[in-house]
Protein backbone atom coordinates (compact mmCIF):
# COMPACT_ATOMS: atom_id res chain seq x y z
CA UNK A 1 0.00 0.00 0.00
CA UNK A 2 1.13 3.74 -0.69
CA UNK A 3 2.24 5.60 2.30
CA UNK A 4 1.10 9.49 2.96
CA UNK A 5 3.74 10.11 5.28
CA UNK A 6 5.83 13.07 4.01
CA UNK A 7 9.59 11.75 2.74
CA UNK A 8 13.06 13.25 3.04
CA UNK A 9 14.58 14.71 -0.09
CA UNK A 10 16.08 12.07 -2.08
CA UNK A 11 19.47 11.79 -3.82
CA UNK A 12 20.03 11.29 -7.35
CA UNK A 13 20.35 7.65 -7.25
CA UNK A 14 17.19 7.27 -5.16
CA UNK A 15 15.01 9.18 -7.30
CA UNK A 16 16.10 7.38 -10.32
CA UNK A 17 15.00 4.31 -7.95
CA UNK A 18 11.94 5.51 -7.16
CA UNK A 19 10.93 6.59 -11.22
CA UNK A 20 12.05 2.73 -12.09
CA UNK A 21 9.38 1.74 -9.20
CA UNK A 22 6.58 3.70 -10.55
CA UNK A 23 7.48 2.92 -14.11
CA UNK A 24 7.59 -0.79 -13.08
CA UNK A 25 4.03 -0.31 -11.59
CA UNK A 26 2.77 1.66 -14.50
CA UNK A 27 3.65 -0.57 -17.06
CA UNK A 28 1.55 -3.52 -14.66
CA UNK A 29 -1.76 -0.95 -14.92
CA UNK A 30 -4.44 -2.33 -17.94
CA UNK A 31 -5.29 1.07 -19.15
CA UNK A 32 -4.35 2.46 -22.44
CA UNK A 33 -0.79 4.47 -22.59
CA UNK A 34 -0.38 7.50 -24.56
CA UNK A 35 2.88 9.68 -25.86
CA UNK A 36 3.07 13.15 -24.50
CA UNK A 37 2.78 13.85 -27.85
CA UNK A 38 -0.41 12.55 -28.76
CA UNK A 39 -2.04 14.39 -25.74
CA UNK A 40 -0.37 17.92 -26.71
CA UNK A 41 -2.07 17.08 -30.41
CA UNK A 42 -4.90 16.25 -29.07
CA UNK A 43 -5.28 19.87 -27.24
CA UNK A 44 -3.65 21.68 -29.60
CA UNK A 45 -0.78 22.12 -27.95
CA UNK A 46 -2.45 22.63 -24.78
CA UNK A 47 -3.95 25.80 -25.95
CA UNK A 48 -5.39 28.20 -23.60
CA UNK A 49 -8.57 27.70 -25.97
CA UNK A 50 -8.55 23.98 -25.23
CA UNK A 51 -8.64 24.50 -20.89
CA UNK A 52 -11.89 23.88 -19.15
CA UNK A 53 -10.44 23.63 -15.56
CA UNK A 54 -7.70 24.04 -13.00
CA UNK A 55 -6.74 23.86 -9.27
CA UNK A 56 -3.82 23.32 -7.36
CA UNK A 57 -3.07 19.57 -9.05
CA UNK A 58 -2.94 21.19 -12.68
CA UNK A 59 -4.97 22.07 -15.47
CA UNK A 60 -7.50 20.18 -17.39
CA UNK A 61 -7.73 20.53 -21.37
CA UNK A 62 -10.45 19.38 -24.13
CA UNK A 63 -9.28 17.57 -26.51
CA UNK A 64 -9.66 15.36 -29.82
CA UNK A 65 -7.81 11.70 -29.95
CA UNK A 66 -6.12 11.85 -33.32
CA UNK A 67 -6.75 8.52 -34.26
CA UNK A 68 -10.11 7.35 -33.01
CA UNK A 69 -11.78 11.27 -33.01
CA UNK A 70 -12.99 10.85 -29.45
CA UNK A 71 -13.56 13.70 -27.30
CA UNK A 72 -11.90 13.67 -24.12
CA UNK A 73 -10.80 15.38 -21.08
CA UNK A 74 -6.73 15.43 -20.40
CA UNK A 75 -5.22 16.28 -16.96
CA UNK A 76 -1.79 17.52 -16.95
CA UNK A 77 -0.42 17.24 -13.59
CA UNK A 78 1.87 20.47 -12.44
CA UNK A 79 5.16 19.05 -11.40
CA UNK A 80 4.72 21.28 -8.52
CA UNK A 81 1.65 21.09 -8.10
CA UNK A 82 -0.39 19.18 -4.78
CA UNK A 83 -1.20 15.80 -6.82
CA UNK A 84 2.34 14.32 -6.69
CA UNK A 85 3.89 11.27 -8.55
CA UNK A 86 2.57 8.82 -6.46
CA UNK A 87 -1.27 10.38 -6.06
CA UNK A 88 -0.73 9.80 -9.96
CA UNK A 89 0.02 6.14 -9.22
CA UNK A 90 -3.05 5.82 -7.20
CA UNK A 91 -5.00 7.39 -9.39
CA UNK A 92 -4.60 5.28 -12.37
CA UNK A 93 -4.46 2.42 -10.48
CA UNK A 94 -8.16 3.22 -8.85
CA UNK A 95 -9.68 3.71 -12.18
CA UNK A 96 -8.05 0.69 -13.94
CA UNK A 97 -9.63 -1.18 -11.30
CA UNK A 98 -12.72 0.44 -10.28
CA UNK A 99 -15.88 0.34 -13.24
CA UNK A 100 -19.27 1.99 -12.49
CA UNK A 101 -21.73 4.12 -14.58
CA UNK A 102 -21.04 6.83 -11.92
CA UNK A 103 -17.29 6.87 -11.67
CA UNK A 104 -15.90 8.72 -14.13
CA UNK A 105 -13.90 6.32 -17.10
CA UNK A 106 -10.36 6.70 -17.42
CA UNK A 107 -9.61 6.03 -20.77
CA UNK A 108 -5.69 5.75 -20.20
CA UNK A 109 -2.71 8.14 -19.06
CA UNK A 110 1.09 9.12 -20.15
CA UNK A 111 4.14 8.79 -18.22
CA UNK A 112 6.49 10.04 -20.29
CA UNK A 113 9.63 11.47 -18.76
CA UNK A 114 8.79 13.88 -15.92
CA UNK A 115 5.01 14.46 -17.55
CA UNK A 116 2.20 13.19 -15.73
CA UNK A 117 -1.30 13.13 -17.91
CA UNK A 118 -4.86 11.61 -17.54
CA UNK A 119 -7.36 10.95 -20.11
CA UNK A 120 -10.59 10.61 -19.32
CA UNK A 121 -14.14 10.74 -20.51
CA UNK A 122 -15.72 14.16 -21.41
CA UNK A 123 -18.05 15.33 -19.46
CA UNK A 124 -19.86 17.75 -21.40
CA UNK A 125 -22.04 19.83 -18.34
CA UNK A 126 -18.53 20.16 -16.11
CA UNK A 127 -18.85 19.87 -12.32
CA UNK A 128 -21.39 20.25 -9.71
CA UNK A 129 -19.65 23.55 -8.53
CA UNK A 130 -20.10 25.39 -12.14
CA UNK A 131 -23.82 24.54 -12.13
CA UNK A 132 -24.70 25.13 -7.95
CA UNK A 133 -22.16 27.65 -6.67
CA UNK A 134 -20.63 29.07 -9.64
CA UNK A 135 -23.86 30.56 -11.43
CA UNK A 136 -23.80 32.82 -14.17
CA UNK A 137 -26.22 35.73 -14.68
CA UNK A 138 -27.99 33.95 -17.88
CA UNK A 139 -27.34 30.16 -16.34
CA UNK A 140 -30.80 28.43 -15.20
CA UNK A 141 -30.54 27.46 -11.70
CA UNK A 142 -31.34 23.49 -11.04
CA UNK A 143 -34.44 22.42 -9.85
CA UNK A 144 -35.21 20.25 -7.37
CA UNK A 145 -35.32 17.00 -8.79
CA UNK A 146 -32.09 17.60 -11.17
CA UNK A 147 -30.26 18.17 -7.56
CA UNK A 148 -32.00 15.26 -6.00
CA UNK A 149 -30.44 12.80 -9.25
CA UNK A 150 -27.03 14.19 -8.72
CA UNK A 151 -26.90 13.75 -4.95
CA UNK A 152 -28.64 10.15 -5.60
CA UNK A 153 -25.93 9.05 -8.84
CA UNK A 154 -23.04 10.13 -6.48
CA UNK A 155 -24.42 8.32 -3.64
CA UNK A 156 -24.30 5.26 -5.90
CA UNK A 157 -20.86 5.79 -6.69
CA UNK A 158 -20.08 5.59 -3.18
CA UNK A 159 -21.97 2.67 -2.65
CA UNK A 160 -19.53 0.83 -5.04
CA UNK A 161 -16.32 2.23 -3.61
CA UNK A 162 -17.87 0.94 -0.13
CA UNK A 163 -20.00 -2.14 -0.52
CA UNK A 164 -18.93 -3.55 -4.20
CA UNK A 165 -14.86 -3.53 -3.94
CA UNK A 166 -12.89 -5.49 -2.32
CA UNK A 167 -11.21 -4.09 -0.35
CA UNK A 168 -13.48 -1.28 0.00
CA UNK A 169 -12.13 2.26 -1.09
CA UNK A 170 -12.16 5.12 0.91
CA UNK A 171 -12.84 8.21 -1.38
CA UNK A 172 -11.44 11.09 0.92
CA UNK A 173 -12.22 13.68 -1.98
CA UNK A 174 -16.20 13.90 -2.22
CA UNK A 175 -17.01 17.49 -2.71
CA UNK A 176 -18.89 19.80 -5.49
CA UNK A 177 -15.70 19.77 -7.69
CA UNK A 178 -15.45 16.37 -8.42
CA UNK A 179 -18.94 15.05 -8.63
CA UNK A 180 -18.66 15.61 -12.47
CA UNK A 181 -22.06 15.47 -14.98
CA UNK A 182 -22.85 14.21 -18.45
CA UNK A 183 -25.29 16.07 -20.59
CA UNK A 184 -28.00 14.54 -18.63
CA UNK A 185 -26.94 14.94 -15.23
CA UNK A 186 -25.91 12.31 -14.39
CA UNK A 187 -23.56 12.42 -11.99
CA UNK A 188 -20.24 10.70 -11.90
CA UNK A 189 -17.29 10.94 -9.22
CA UNK A 190 -13.63 12.09 -10.36
CA UNK A 191 -10.34 12.87 -9.09
CA UNK A 192 -9.12 9.56 -7.29
CA UNK A 193 -5.41 10.75 -6.12
CA UNK A 194 -6.06 10.69 -2.72
CA UNK A 195 -8.71 7.67 -2.61
CA UNK A 196 -7.98 4.88 -0.11
CA UNK A 197 -8.15 1.46 0.62
CA UNK A 198 -10.70 1.02 3.67
CA UNK A 199 -10.25 -1.48 6.48
CA UNK A 200 -10.79 -5.04 6.35
CA UNK A 201 -10.70 -7.72 8.54
CA UNK A 202 -11.38 -6.88 12.10
CA UNK A 203 -10.19 -3.35 11.89
CA UNK A 204 -12.59 -0.52 12.50
CA UNK A 205 -10.41 2.68 10.76
CA UNK A 206 -7.18 2.86 8.60
CA UNK A 207 -4.95 5.86 9.53
CA UNK A 208 -3.72 8.42 7.55
CA UNK A 209 -2.29 11.81 7.30
CA UNK A 210 -5.33 14.13 6.91
CA UNK A 211 -6.08 15.23 3.37
CA UNK A 212 -8.85 16.06 1.52
CA UNK A 213 -10.96 20.10 1.18
CA UNK A 214 -11.83 21.75 4.04
CA UNK A 215 -14.99 22.11 5.60
CA UNK A 216 -16.08 18.61 3.54
CA UNK A 217 -13.25 16.78 5.71
CA UNK A 218 -15.25 14.53 9.12
CA UNK A 219 -14.52 15.84 12.34
CA UNK A 220 -13.14 12.74 13.60
CA UNK A 221 -10.67 12.34 10.67
CA UNK A 222 -9.35 16.26 11.22
CA UNK A 223 -8.69 15.48 15.23
CA UNK A 224 -6.98 11.72 14.46
CA UNK A 225 -5.99 10.93 11.50
CA UNK A 226 -8.71 7.72 11.19
CA UNK A 227 -10.69 7.21 8.16
CA UNK A 228 -13.37 5.07 7.68
CA UNK A 229 -16.31 4.72 5.00
CA UNK A 230 -18.29 7.20 7.08
CA UNK A 231 -16.11 9.77 6.56
CA UNK A 232 -17.32 9.55 3.01
CA UNK A 233 -20.58 9.73 4.57
CA UNK A 234 -19.92 13.00 6.41
CA UNK A 235 -18.81 14.46 3.02
CA UNK A 236 -21.60 13.68 1.11
CA UNK A 237 -23.62 15.22 3.88
CA UNK A 238 -21.96 18.88 3.05
CA UNK A 239 -22.42 17.85 -0.65
CA UNK A 240 -26.38 17.46 -0.02
CA UNK A 241 -26.54 20.15 2.51
CA UNK A 242 -25.07 22.50 -1.01
CA UNK A 243 -27.73 21.37 -3.06
CA UNK A 244 -30.64 21.90 -0.60
CA UNK A 245 -29.39 25.56 0.44
CA UNK A 246 -27.65 26.79 -2.77
CA UNK A 247 -24.44 27.69 -0.56
CA UNK A 248 -21.29 27.15 -0.82
CA UNK A 249 -19.68 24.75 2.10
CA UNK A 250 -17.39 27.58 3.22
CA UNK A 251 -18.23 31.39 2.04
CA UNK A 252 -16.45 34.44 3.93
CA UNK A 253 -18.34 36.53 1.43
CA UNK A 254 -21.31 35.75 3.72
CA UNK A 255 -21.78 36.76 7.48
CA UNK A 256 -19.76 35.60 9.91
CA UNK A 257 -22.14 33.50 11.64
CA UNK A 258 -23.21 32.19 8.03
CA UNK A 259 -19.53 31.55 6.66
CA UNK A 260 -19.72 27.62 7.63
CA UNK A 261 -22.35 25.82 5.99
CA UNK A 262 -22.65 23.43 8.69
CA UNK A 263 -22.29 25.11 11.81
CA UNK A 264 -25.12 27.77 10.55
CA UNK A 265 -27.38 25.14 9.47
CA UNK A 266 -27.03 22.71 12.56
CA UNK A 267 -29.20 24.60 14.95
CA UNK A 268 -32.02 24.39 11.86
CA UNK A 269 -31.51 20.94 12.25
CA UNK A 270 -33.04 20.29 15.68
CA UNK A 271 -35.87 22.03 14.39
CA UNK A 272 -37.99 20.34 12.03
CA UNK A 273 -40.89 23.14 11.78
CA UNK A 274 -38.00 25.27 10.14
CA UNK A 275 -36.33 23.11 7.85
CA UNK A 276 -38.28 25.14 4.58
CA UNK A 277 -35.51 28.07 5.48
CA UNK A 278 -32.63 25.78 4.44
CA UNK A 279 -34.48 25.93 0.61
CA UNK A 280 -32.22 27.57 -1.86
CA UNK A 281 -34.06 30.99 -2.75
CA UNK A 282 -33.49 30.56 -6.37
CA UNK A 283 -35.72 27.13 -6.36
CA UNK A 284 -38.94 29.71 -5.82
CA UNK A 285 -40.45 27.39 -3.58
CA UNK A 286 -40.97 25.28 -6.30
CA UNK A 287 -40.36 21.90 -4.29
CA UNK A 288 -42.35 19.02 -2.58
CA UNK A 289 -41.90 20.28 0.80
CA UNK A 290 -41.92 16.46 2.55
CA UNK A 291 -38.91 15.63 0.03
CA UNK A 292 -37.60 18.52 1.46
CA UNK A 293 -37.59 17.81 4.88
CA UNK A 294 -36.48 14.35 4.28
CA UNK A 295 -33.68 15.45 2.23
CA UNK A 296 -32.96 17.90 5.23
CA UNK A 297 -33.07 15.07 7.85
CA UNK A 298 -31.02 12.77 5.71
CA UNK A 299 -28.22 15.57 5.44
CA UNK A 300 -28.48 15.93 9.07
CA UNK A 301 -28.02 12.38 9.75
CA UNK A 302 -24.49 12.25 7.53
CA UNK A 303 -23.10 15.16 9.48
CA UNK A 304 -23.33 13.80 12.78
CA UNK A 305 -20.26 14.58 14.92
CA UNK A 306 -20.12 10.73 16.20
CA UNK A 307 -19.31 8.32 12.99
CA UNK A 308 -21.27 5.65 13.66
CA UNK A 309 -24.52 7.60 14.17
CA UNK A 310 -24.43 8.55 10.31
CA UNK A 311 -26.16 5.72 7.72
CA UNK A 312 -24.66 3.62 5.63
CA UNK A 313 -24.32 5.10 2.21
CA UNK A 314 -26.04 2.33 0.37
CA UNK A 315 -29.27 3.30 3.09
CA UNK A 316 -28.91 6.95 2.13
CA UNK A 317 -29.19 5.61 -1.94
CA UNK A 318 -32.61 4.19 -0.91
CA UNK A 319 -33.82 6.66 0.78
CA UNK A 320 -32.78 9.61 -2.19
CA UNK A 321 -35.34 7.47 -4.65
CA UNK A 322 -37.90 8.85 -3.11
CA UNK A 323 -37.26 12.26 -3.18
CA UNK A 324 -38.60 13.37 -6.16
CA UNK A 325 -41.59 15.66 -7.26
CA UNK A 326 -43.32 13.21 -9.30
CA UNK A 327 -46.48 11.98 -7.09
CA UNK A 328 -44.64 8.68 -6.64
CA UNK A 329 -41.53 10.46 -5.66
CA UNK A 330 -40.02 9.23 -9.00
CA UNK A 331 -37.48 11.85 -10.44
CA UNK A 332 -36.97 13.20 -13.64
CA UNK A 333 -34.76 16.23 -15.33
CA UNK A 334 -35.79 18.85 -17.77
CA UNK A 335 -33.98 19.92 -20.78
CA UNK A 336 -31.82 23.10 -19.88
CA UNK A 337 -30.46 23.75 -23.22
CA UNK A 338 -33.76 25.38 -23.53
CA UNK A 339 -34.97 28.26 -21.46
CA UNK A 340 -38.51 27.07 -19.68
CA UNK A 341 -41.53 29.05 -19.69
CA UNK A 342 -41.66 31.38 -16.07
CA UNK A 343 -42.04 28.32 -13.23
CA UNK A 344 -45.31 28.29 -11.48
CA UNK A 345 -45.94 27.24 -7.79
CA UNK A 346 -47.07 23.69 -8.09
CA UNK A 347 -51.10 22.60 -7.52
CA UNK A 348 -51.06 22.61 -3.77
CA UNK A 349 -53.48 19.38 -3.62
CA UNK A 350 -51.69 17.26 -5.68
CA UNK A 351 -53.38 14.02 -6.66
CA UNK A 352 -50.36 11.67 -4.87
CA UNK A 353 -50.96 7.86 -4.92
CA UNK A 354 -52.02 6.83 -1.68
CA UNK A 355 -49.48 4.40 -0.90
CA UNK A 356 -46.66 6.36 -2.15
CA UNK A 357 -47.65 9.78 -0.06
CA UNK A 358 -48.27 7.71 2.85
CA UNK A 359 -44.28 5.71 2.75
CA UNK A 360 -42.95 9.29 2.05
CA UNK A 361 -44.91 10.42 5.14
CA UNK A 362 -43.71 7.54 7.56
CA UNK A 363 -40.26 8.30 6.05
CA UNK A 364 -40.10 11.39 6.77
CA UNK A 365 -41.28 10.78 10.51
CA UNK A 366 -38.95 8.22 11.17
CA UNK A 367 -36.20 10.48 9.76
CA UNK A 368 -37.26 13.03 12.33
CA UNK A 369 -37.17 10.21 15.15
CA UNK A 370 -34.05 9.58 14.33
CA UNK A 371 -32.76 13.00 14.63
CA UNK A 372 -34.04 12.96 17.67
CA UNK A 373 -32.37 9.57 18.76
CA UNK A 374 -29.36 11.05 17.12
CA UNK A 375 -29.11 13.78 19.48
CA UNK A 376 -30.24 11.88 22.27
CA UNK A 377 -27.17 9.56 21.76
CA UNK A 378 -25.00 12.36 21.74
CA UNK A 379 -26.05 13.76 25.01
CA UNK A 380 -26.39 9.95 26.70
CA UNK A 381 -24.74 7.36 24.51
CA UNK A 382 -26.03 4.74 26.65
CA UNK A 383 -29.74 5.42 26.66
CA UNK A 384 -30.21 5.84 22.55
CA UNK A 385 -27.70 2.30 21.84
CA UNK A 386 -31.24 -0.17 21.90
CA UNK A 387 -31.30 1.75 17.95
CA UNK A 388 -29.62 0.46 14.89
CA UNK A 389 -27.85 3.87 14.13
CA UNK A 390 -27.11 2.63 10.56
CA UNK A 391 -30.82 2.00 9.71
CA UNK A 392 -32.20 4.41 6.81
CA UNK A 393 -35.60 5.42 7.28
CA UNK A 394 -37.90 2.00 6.80
CA UNK A 395 -40.00 3.19 4.05
CA UNK A 396 -37.84 3.55 1.92
CA UNK A 397 -36.60 -0.03 2.21
CA UNK A 398 -40.08 -1.14 0.81
CA UNK A 399 -38.20 -0.86 -3.01
CA UNK A 400 -34.81 -0.11 -4.65
CA UNK A 401 -35.41 2.99 -6.65
CA UNK A 402 -31.83 2.64 -8.66
CA UNK A 403 -30.34 -1.11 -8.96
CA UNK A 404 -26.56 -0.62 -9.96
Amino acid sequence: MLTENPKPIKTANEHKESNDADKEVTNNIAAQTFTFRELATATKNFRQECLIGEGGFGRVYKGKLEKCGKIVAVKQLDRNGLQGNKEFIVEVLMLSLLHHKHLVNLIGYCADGDQRLLVYEYMSRGSLEDHLLDLTPDQIPLDWDTRIRIALGAAMGLEYLHDKADPPVIYRDLKAANILLDTDFNAKLSDFGLAKLGPVGDKQHVSSRVMGTYGYCAPEYQRTGQLTIKSDVYSFGVVLLELITGRRVIDTTRPKAEQNLVTWAQPVFKEPSRFPELADPSLEGVYPEKALNQAVAVAAMCLHEEATVRPLISDVVTALGFLGTAPDGSISVPNYDDVPPPRQMPDQTPCEDPVSAEERERAVAEAMEWGVASRAHSRNPSAANSRNPSAAPSAAHSRNPSAS
